[in-house]
């Protein structure tokens, strides 16, 4: 490019972050305007990744007695245990069968791990520790200030907020709900989610292949990609790039669905009507970003309320856009309280990488630990928003400078973990 040439396409757009608050403004304020979400009653196990509506607070002290935390001998005294003490054995006590009567001083009873100590015993030594003799304990070795007993509220006590509001529910959540006897949570409705794939070069994959035809994509990455965040698409339709079967397929999601998605259509050509339609039938708050890959996205409404978000039809760009923007959003809708967002890091290059500057890009790279413990970022192949086998084990989306050209070995850049919690 000539010295102070203009880059056609580099100036143009809002910034990620702009559009990301803007797009989250703009969802805050359609909540404020609509009636409060409806919410239903789930058993745990189908409360993964949803988000709980309503306070669950412990009912009881859990586990709710006191218990040995080691296999031996619960002891009727309460001072710590001195080598050549002896105690007279009178009993035994299990998870699922208590010893049923008070200890007195002197006495003592065998215990397994788990079993409930029962009144008067203070103390539980270790079976390693002692000499049993018939019915005589004595201790033969110092025994540590640790009593080895678990408290009877170590998990929560009772009226401890276990869940709150707004809150979106993990597997420990539930676990820990369950160990204190929930059953079932109130969760917000999750957003029905239209999903519109146009072009009217997409053929449905195992059909034949006419000459400059391809094989629709975006339909199965999206909808994995809604599943893979907790989602689900409530209904996916291709559609050529007609302008009639477009508007016809807007307006019945828009009878049924709380947002929309498209692919495709919302750059400036010829057969490009998404855009256009979202004119005429709601608004377009912004169109384009200041981004690679993900220039061409249009966000804006269908009527006053229903939420559009015109995604690039390049499969790549269509993914990273839906992380950034629609992602956060679902959350917001869901009745999340912050929407979640992707960990960022500060990684190495492990190689060199040239582009051309001009536009801040997302650029797909594998997460690699050198011998040293130090986090590498491997680029494989091109970066092209069309080509998905940029996605392929990515587990980064390396933030490239707008101004960045050519990077070197070692180069520091943040990064976004394409990876989210399991527990």
């Amino acid at each position: 490019m000539a010295a102070g040439a203009a880059d056609p396409y580099g100036r143009e757009g809002l910034h990620l972050s702009e559009a990301q608050q803007r797009v989250l403004a703009a969802i805050q304020a359609g909540k404020a305007q609509r009636a409060e979400g409806s919410t239903e009653a789930v058993p745990l196990t189908e409360a993964l990744e949803r988000v709980n509506a309503a306070p669950v607070l412990a009912r009881a002290d859990v586990p709710g007695f006191r218990a040995a935390i080691m296999d031996g001998y619960a002891l009727g005294q309460s001072q710590q245990p001195a080598v050549d003490d002896t105690w007279r054995l009178v009993g035994r006590s299990a998870p699922a069968a208590p010893y049923p009567a008070a200890l007195a001083h002197g006495e003592a009873i065998r215990i397994l791990t788990g079993a409930p100590l029962p009144e008067g015993a203070d103390w539980v030594l270790p079976q390693e520790l002692v000499q049993r003799l018939n019915d005589t304990l004595c201790l033969k070795h110092k025994a540590s200030a640790n009593p080895w007993i678990r408290p009877a509220n170590e998990e929560c006590s009772q009226g401890f907020t276990l869940l709150n509001p707004g809150q979106r529910l993990g597997l420990a959540d539930l676990a820990q709900a369950a160990s204190c006897g929930v059953e079932q949570l109130r969760v917000h409705r999750q957003p029905r989610i239209g999903l519109l794939i146009s072009g009217d070069e997409l053929v449905t994959p195992g059909e034949q292949r006419p000459e400059g035809a391809i094989w629709e994509s975006n339909s199965t990455l999206l909808k994995g990609l809604l599943m893979q965040l907790g989602y689900r698409a409530w209904d996916c339709r291709v559609v050529a790039d007609q302008p009639q079967a477009l508007r016809e397929t807007i307006l019945e999601f828009s009878a049924c669905c709380d947002v929309l998605v498209s692919t495709g259509g919302v750059s400036a050509g010829d057969s490009d009507w998404i855009r256009p339609l979202m004119k005429e039938l709601g608004q377009v708050d912004f169109w384009k970003l200041f981004l690679k890959p993900g220039r061409p996205f249009a966000f804006g409404y269908v009527g006053d309320q229903l939420p559009f978000f015109g995604l690039p039809g390049n499969p790549v760009a269509a993914a990273i856009t839906a992380l950034q923007l629609l992602w956060p959003a679902l959350q917001l809708l869901e009745g999340q309280q912050e929407p979640e967002l992707l960990p960022r890091l500060l990684v190495s290059l492990e190689t060199p990488y040239r582009r051309r500057p001009g536009r801040p890009e997302l650029a797909r790279a594998s997460l690699i630990c050198a011998d040293d413990g130090q986090l590498l970022a491997r680029i494989d192949g091109s970066q092209a928003s069309s080509r998905i086998g940029s996605l392929r084990n990515a587990d980064l989306l390396l933030e490239i400078p707008a101004e960045s050209g050519e990077m070197e070995s070692g180069d520091q850049v943040w990064a976004q973990l394409l990876r989210r919690r399991i527990l």
